[in-house]
């Protein structure tokens, strides 16, 4: 049972809105979100197949065919693709923020407020702890039932952990949780939490931070495995975000991302080097 002083460091609950609206409010952040991590990541492309081409012709490599000169730029693989995607989603993070969800001044000082309280820290590092124990449990048990789940993200991954093992600590320990954490909690959960409506803020954004980690059936997993991946990730996104509620300042959430990746990353190394 919580104590009243336990209770009194959770924010309020906020009176509930007109559903209709902050669904659509929801969606339209949703699907600018795509649009610009989609747009981003073409133009990424783009500018990474100029500059190889650029290149190949000054080292005279240059072909007259362009299905030839294509061929031999192919697509940005390892530290490049993991540039673009960083840059993509958190473009469009900042965007989102910045033009549909920036922090009032109180807000920005209840966060700073929280932020200080030593208990804070306490539930983003359990929250980070219990992120990484699930995932690591359900993996464990699919694998003794004959299942085998592997990430989609993992072969470039360990790609990139092979070459620049600080650089991908970097990435998926600092980077990665604090542009999904302003994605998915402040601007896609912030925003049906503002509107009285953080259960359903929490199953939804959740949801989505699933699907941009692993589509079922689109990747190389079999659907079981496809379909226990996404569910590993709804929980992450879940727990992130009760985080976030429960302290009041999204440095929660994006410590207790921190603390998941990073216990993830420092395996994947330890198992590879």
């Amino acid at each position: 049972m919580e104590t009243p002083a336990a209770v009194a460091d959770a924010p309020p609950p906020l009176p509930a809105l007109p559903l209709k609206p902050a669904l659509r409010a929801f969606a339209a952040d949703g699907l600018l979100a795509l649009l610009l991590v989609f747009g981003v990541s073409v133009a990424g492309g783009l500018a990474w197949a100029i500059w190889q081409g650029v290149k190949l012709g000054l080292e005279g490599g240059g072909a007259a065919d362009p299905a030839q000169v294509a061929a031999r730029i192919g697509e940005p693989q390892g530290l490049a693709l993991v540039a673009i995607s960083v840059l993509a989603t958190a473009s469009a993070a900042l965007l989102l923020y910045v033009w549909r969800r920036r922090a009032t001044p109180g807000e920005r000082a209840a966060s700073r407020a929280a932020a200080r309280r030593p208990a804070t820290w306490g539930w983003a590092l359990l929250a980070g702890l219990a992120a990484f124990a699930f995932s690591a449990v359900s993996t464990m048990l699919a694998g003794q039932a004959g299942v085998e789940p592997v990430p989609t993200n993992q072969p470039l991954i360990e790609a990139v952990g092979e070459r620049f093992p600080l650089l991908l600590l970097v990435f998926v320990a600092l980077l990665a949780p604090a542009y999904e954490e302003l994605l998915f909690r402040r601007v896609l959960f912030g925003r049906l939490w503002a509107a009285g409506r953080p259960l359903l803020g929490l199953m939804l954004s959740s949801a989505l931070f699933a699907c941009m980690h692993e589509v079922p059936g689109l990747g190389d997993n079999p659907p079981l495995a496809s379909g226990l991946l996404w569910l590993c990730y709804a929980v992450m996104g879940a727990l992130f975000a009760w985080v976030y509620r429960r302290t009041g300042t999204l440095w929660a959430a994006v410590g207790a991302h921190a603390v998941n990746n990073a216990i993830a990353g420092i395996l994947l190394l330890a198992g590879m080097h």
